[in-house]
């Protein structure tokens, strides 16, 4: 797996065999970071990368000039992990979170500008995420969630519920911290 854009494009991160995170694909990375390139701007970013699993989604955001990315995993070994990339890479502005995403979001102060949430596709309370990230408020008044959930999902129906990407198997919705207007 490899680094797609910023400061530390083309840089590899290679989780030990064994690991147990299902990491965003290579493919599926670049295309939301297109999206994202042309509809933000990185510098000053505050990002909560939930489940993050290899954390290279956070590091995408550190790489294209994020301020801050808390990246929590219930897994120790995951953020094990992504310490040790951000360490070897000398980033000092990601913090990794040995927490249960629910736990996190019950206790979380602070706001973010995005909050991205890869859950394993197979958590039984997937399709309950949006609704908990957005209950908690969390995500300033301008903010966005990007969820990427498998093709059995559909979350089109939600009041906050902007757009939806797919990119082989994988899905990304997308919602806004301010439900959109009655038709």
């Amino acid at each position: 797996m490899r680094i797609i854009g910023g400061k530390y494009r083309g840089r590899q991160i290679n989780p030990p065999s064994g690991f147990r995170a299902r990491p965003t694909t290579d493919f599926a990375r670049e295309s939301l970071f297109n999206i994202l390139t042309n509809r933000l701007v990185f510098e000053g970013l505050e990002v909560l990368d939930l489940f993050a699993g290899t954390g290279s989604i956070g590091i995408e955001f550190v790489s294209r000039g994020a301020e801050l990315v808390h990246q929590v995993d219930i897994d120790r070994r995951n953020i094990g992990f992504i310490r040790k990339i951000a360490g070897e890479l000398k980033i000092n502005n990601i913090k990794a979170m040995h927490i249960d995403a629910r736990d996190f979001l019950k206790t979380c102060r602070h706001r973010y500008d995005i909050v991205f949430a890869d859950p394993p596709y197979d958590l039984p309370w997937l399709g309950e995420i949006p609704d908990l990230i957005l209950g908690a408020g969390i995500l300033k008044d301008d903010g966005k969630l990007i969820l990427e959930h498998p093709a059995g999902y559909s979350f089109n129906g939600h009041h906050c519920f902007s757009e939806q990407r797919k990119y082989g198997r994988v899905n990304f919705s997308f919602f806004t911290s301010v439900p959109r207007p009655l038709p």
